[in-house]
Protein backbone atom coordinates (compact mmCIF):
# COMPACT_ATOMS: atom_id res chain seq x y z
CA UNK A 1 0.00 0.00 0.00
CA UNK A 2 1.40 3.57 -0.97
CA UNK A 3 0.48 7.04 -0.09
CA UNK A 4 -2.27 8.36 -2.84
CA UNK A 5 -0.79 11.33 -4.38
CA UNK A 6 -3.00 14.49 -5.54
CA UNK A 7 -2.75 17.80 -6.88
CA UNK A 8 -3.35 19.25 -2.91
CA UNK A 9 -0.23 16.99 -1.99
CA UNK A 10 -0.51 13.48 -0.55
CA UNK A 11 -3.04 11.37 1.32
CA UNK A 12 -1.09 9.80 3.61
CA UNK A 13 -4.77 9.16 5.81
CA UNK A 14 -4.92 5.18 5.12
CA UNK A 15 -0.94 4.60 4.85
CA UNK A 16 0.28 1.85 6.77
CA UNK A 17 2.72 3.76 8.12
CA UNK A 18 1.82 7.56 7.63
CA UNK A 19 5.17 9.63 8.94
CA UNK A 20 7.18 7.85 6.19
CA UNK A 21 6.67 9.01 2.69
CA UNK A 22 9.85 8.07 0.03
CA UNK A 23 12.35 7.32 2.33
CA UNK A 24 11.73 10.80 4.49
CA UNK A 25 10.65 10.70 8.31
CA UNK A 26 7.41 13.11 8.46
CA UNK A 27 7.53 14.13 12.73
CA UNK A 28 4.11 15.76 13.09
CA UNK A 29 1.58 14.97 10.75
CA UNK A 30 -2.39 15.57 12.30
CA UNK A 31 -4.02 12.66 10.36
CA UNK A 32 -7.93 12.81 10.10
CA UNK A 33 -9.95 11.18 13.07
CA UNK A 34 -11.10 7.63 12.03
CA UNK A 35 -14.59 8.83 12.78
CA UNK A 36 -14.57 11.71 10.80
CA UNK A 37 -13.29 9.31 7.81
CA UNK A 38 -15.20 6.63 8.04
CA UNK A 39 -18.30 7.39 9.85
CA UNK A 40 -18.97 11.02 9.39
CA UNK A 41 -23.10 11.15 10.32
CA UNK A 42 -21.92 9.28 13.55
CA UNK A 43 -24.45 9.51 16.39
CA UNK A 44 -22.84 7.32 19.15
CA UNK A 45 -22.54 9.19 22.36
CA UNK A 46 -18.63 7.94 23.09
CA UNK A 47 -17.36 8.71 19.47
CA UNK A 48 -20.16 10.14 17.07
CA UNK A 49 -19.27 13.85 15.97
CA UNK A 50 -22.66 14.31 15.39
CA UNK A 51 -24.18 13.52 19.32
CA UNK A 52 -25.35 16.89 20.36
CA UNK A 53 -24.03 15.99 24.11
CA UNK A 54 -21.76 13.39 23.47
CA UNK A 55 -18.18 13.27 24.49
CA UNK A 56 -16.63 12.99 20.38
CA UNK A 57 -13.71 10.75 21.05
CA UNK A 58 -11.22 11.32 17.92
CA UNK A 59 -9.68 7.78 17.02
CA UNK A 60 -5.80 8.11 15.01
CA UNK A 61 -3.27 5.63 14.00
CA UNK A 62 0.25 6.45 16.16
CA UNK A 63 3.19 6.87 14.17
CA UNK A 64 4.41 3.67 15.00
CA UNK A 65 1.92 2.14 12.72
CA UNK A 66 0.64 -0.34 15.90
CA UNK A 67 -1.20 1.63 18.17
CA UNK A 68 -4.22 3.64 17.43
CA UNK A 69 -4.31 6.25 19.97
CA UNK A 70 -6.70 8.78 21.11
CA UNK A 71 -6.94 11.50 23.76
CA UNK A 72 -10.11 12.72 26.02
CA UNK A 73 -10.07 15.27 29.42
CA UNK A 74 -13.28 13.78 31.62
CA UNK A 75 -15.73 16.74 31.73
CA UNK A 76 -16.92 17.24 35.89
CA UNK A 77 -20.42 15.35 35.37
CA UNK A 78 -17.92 12.26 35.02
CA UNK A 79 -16.33 12.34 38.20
CA UNK A 80 -17.08 8.87 40.48
CA UNK A 81 -15.46 9.54 44.24
CA UNK A 82 -14.56 13.17 44.57
CA UNK A 83 -11.44 13.95 42.30
CA UNK A 84 -11.43 10.75 40.71
CA UNK A 85 -12.91 9.61 37.24
CA UNK A 86 -16.03 7.33 36.85
CA UNK A 87 -15.19 3.87 35.79
CA UNK A 88 -18.06 3.80 33.53
CA UNK A 89 -16.67 6.50 31.84
CA UNK A 90 -13.38 4.52 31.43
CA UNK A 91 -15.55 1.70 30.26
CA UNK A 92 -16.98 3.49 27.38
CA UNK A 93 -14.09 5.12 26.43
CA UNK A 94 -12.35 1.81 26.13
CA UNK A 95 -14.99 0.14 24.24
CA UNK A 96 -15.53 2.79 21.77
CA UNK A 97 -11.88 3.50 21.15
CA UNK A 98 -11.55 -0.35 20.98
CA UNK A 99 -13.91 -0.86 18.80
CA UNK A 100 -12.17 1.88 16.73
CA UNK A 101 -9.30 0.02 16.39
CA UNK A 102 -10.31 -2.93 15.04
CA UNK A 103 -12.76 -0.88 12.01
CA UNK A 104 -8.94 0.51 11.14
CA UNK A 105 -7.42 -2.84 11.55
CA UNK A 106 -10.12 -4.24 9.11
CA UNK A 107 -9.65 -1.01 6.99
CA UNK A 108 -5.94 -1.59 6.71
CA UNK A 109 -6.10 -5.60 6.12
CA UNK A 110 -8.17 -5.06 2.82
CA UNK A 111 -6.02 -2.01 2.20
CA UNK A 112 -8.88 0.52 1.98
CA UNK A 113 -9.14 3.88 3.01
CA UNK A 114 -11.57 4.56 6.14
CA UNK A 115 -13.40 6.21 4.12
CA UNK A 116 -14.34 3.68 1.74
CA UNK A 117 -18.12 1.98 0.73
CA UNK A 118 -18.75 -0.10 2.06
CA UNK A 119 -18.46 1.06 5.60
CA UNK A 120 -17.04 -1.44 8.03
CA UNK A 121 -18.66 -2.05 11.07
CA UNK A 122 -18.03 -3.85 14.46
CA UNK A 123 -19.85 -4.46 17.44
CA UNK A 124 -19.00 -5.67 21.25
CA UNK A 125 -18.74 -9.41 22.05
CA UNK A 126 -16.75 -8.60 25.16
CA UNK A 127 -15.16 -5.68 27.39
CA UNK A 128 -12.87 -7.13 30.03
CA UNK A 129 -11.59 -4.01 31.77
CA UNK A 130 -9.15 -4.41 35.07
CA UNK A 131 -9.19 -1.11 37.07
CA UNK A 132 -5.07 -0.52 38.06
CA UNK A 133 -5.77 2.55 40.15
CA UNK A 134 -7.58 5.21 40.35
CA UNK A 135 -7.93 7.79 37.60
CA UNK A 136 -7.72 11.34 38.82
CA UNK A 137 -9.83 13.83 36.94
CA UNK A 138 -8.38 16.99 35.26
CA UNK A 139 -6.10 14.91 33.21
CA UNK A 140 -5.70 14.30 29.90
CA UNK A 141 -6.25 10.15 29.07
CA UNK A 142 -4.44 8.32 26.63
CA UNK A 143 -6.41 5.58 25.39
CA UNK A 144 -4.20 3.40 23.49
CA UNK A 145 -5.18 0.38 21.60
CA UNK A 146 -3.63 -2.33 19.55
CA UNK A 147 -4.98 -5.82 17.77
CA UNK A 148 -3.82 -8.74 18.77
CA UNK A 149 -4.82 -11.02 16.96
CA UNK A 150 -8.38 -11.69 14.92
CA UNK A 151 -10.09 -14.66 13.46
CA UNK A 152 -12.70 -14.75 10.87
CA UNK A 153 -14.72 -11.49 11.82
CA UNK A 154 -13.70 -11.32 15.45
CA UNK A 155 -10.99 -9.05 16.70
CA UNK A 156 -9.21 -8.93 19.66
CA UNK A 157 -7.85 -5.70 20.88
CA UNK A 158 -6.20 -4.75 23.95
CA UNK A 159 -6.31 -1.13 25.36
CA UNK A 160 -4.85 0.77 28.03
CA UNK A 161 -5.86 4.25 29.87
CA UNK A 162 -3.08 6.32 30.56
CA UNK A 163 -2.58 9.27 32.69
CA UNK A 164 1.14 11.32 33.44
CA UNK A 165 2.59 8.05 32.23
CA UNK A 166 1.05 5.77 33.89
CA UNK A 167 -1.23 3.06 32.75
CA UNK A 168 -4.31 3.57 35.52
CA UNK A 169 -6.47 0.71 33.09
CA UNK A 170 -6.28 -1.85 31.01
CA UNK A 171 -8.25 -3.90 28.74
CA UNK A 172 -9.03 -7.32 26.74
CA UNK A 173 -11.46 -6.82 24.17
CA UNK A 174 -13.39 -8.98 21.73
CA UNK A 175 -15.09 -7.16 18.46
CA UNK A 176 -16.90 -8.71 16.13
CA UNK A 177 -17.52 -7.21 12.45
CA UNK A 178 -21.34 -7.11 11.65
CA UNK A 179 -23.37 -6.33 7.85
CA UNK A 180 -25.22 -3.27 8.96
CA UNK A 181 -28.19 -4.24 6.58
CA UNK A 182 -28.54 -7.84 8.48
CA UNK A 183 -28.06 -5.94 11.49
CA UNK A 184 -30.92 -3.28 11.19
CA UNK A 185 -33.13 -6.32 10.01
CA UNK A 186 -32.95 -7.15 13.20
CA UNK A 187 -33.85 -4.95 15.25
Amino acid sequence: MVAQHTDQGTDLSYHPRPWIHLGCVIMSIELPALQDLAHPEGNCYGCGRNHPTGLRIKSRWHEDGIHVVAVHTPREEFAGWPGLVYGGLLAMLIDCHGNWTAMAHHYRTEGRKPDTLPGIHCVTAHLGIDYLKPTPMGRELTLRASVDGDVGRKTRVLCEVIVDGEVTAKADCLFVRVDMERLKATT
